[in-house]
């Protein structure tokens, strides 16, 4: 089993455009962290072309659930409440639809796949070893993979319990090795790691491996649609610095 593993899509099309054309020929599967909307210009796109991905599971994240309407968006800031609500105005039947069905967990073949965290699947911030070593203990799987913090991750917990945090660089293949681990394969529409370029992952579950990638895509692109959509400044200015 080959998986393309994304997250954090945020409605950028070019760099889900760009991961899918890096990606192709390498996966079976598609798993998606959640996300797909909120913060980008591209909404409905992004919907369209997710929803159409073979063999897919797509779970959903906080400014989806927002964007639907939910009590999320009164904890956003004010620059992704207004990009929420701008969302929110432009979704189509189908992508309400398609957004309205996703859960934000799922169990798949040894692996928990959760938007946020095990203990709370939308909001919390999986951003230190502490945090997650609590949450090693609110899955079963061996593995789980997140999202949410738009930052390429990987925590591992040794056989001594002790977690360590790894930084997996691009094409590097993390060995699974049989070791519990948290694994997040950064974001694809917003990265906040100081590194521009889409972030995606490729599992490899026979191997057992989990390679992080890197791709450029036309970021000027992307801010040029969020100008003319009238978009918050810094929303539109982050893209080019990876923050």
């Amino acid at each position: 089993m080959r998986v393309l593993v994304m997250s954090d899509i945020h409605a950028n099309f070019p760099a889900l455009q760009a991961v899918l054309a890096d990606a192709q020929g390498s996966y079976d599967e598609v798993w998606c962290l959640g996300d797909v909307v909120g913060y980008g210009p591209n909404p409905n796109e992004c919907a369209d072309t997710v929803r159409a991905l073979p063999a897919l599971t797509c779970l959903c994240g906080n400014h989806d659930l927002a964007a639907l309407g939910g009590s999320e968006i009164d904890d956003f800031n004010s620059y992704a409440k207004t990009a929420a609500l701008w969302t929110s105005d432009r979704l189509s039947a189908r992508t309400r639809e398609f957004l309205g069905g996703l859960s934000p967990r799922a169990e798949r073949a040894g692996f928990t796949l959760v938007h946020a965290s095990p203990r709370d699947e939308v909001w919390e911030y999986i951003d230190s070893i502490d945090v997650a070593r609590d949450n090693f203990a609110l899955f079963t799987s061996p593995y789980c993979l997140f999202g949410h913090t738009h930052r390429a991750r990987a925590y591992v917990m040794d056989a001594a319990g002790n977690c360590i945090e790894k930084l997996p660089a691009h094409r590097e293949a993390l060995p699974l090795a049989g070791q519990r681990m948290l694994l997040n394969p950064g974001s694809v529409g917003q990265p906040r790691d100081r590194n521009p370029k889409a972030a995606y992952a490729l599992l490899d579950a026979k191997a057992g491996t989990w390679e992080a990638r890197r791709v450029a895509y036309p970021i000027a692109d992307t801010q040029a649609q969020m100008r003319a959509a009238q978009l918050p400044a810094p929303l539109i200015e982050r893209l080019n610095t990876g923050r």
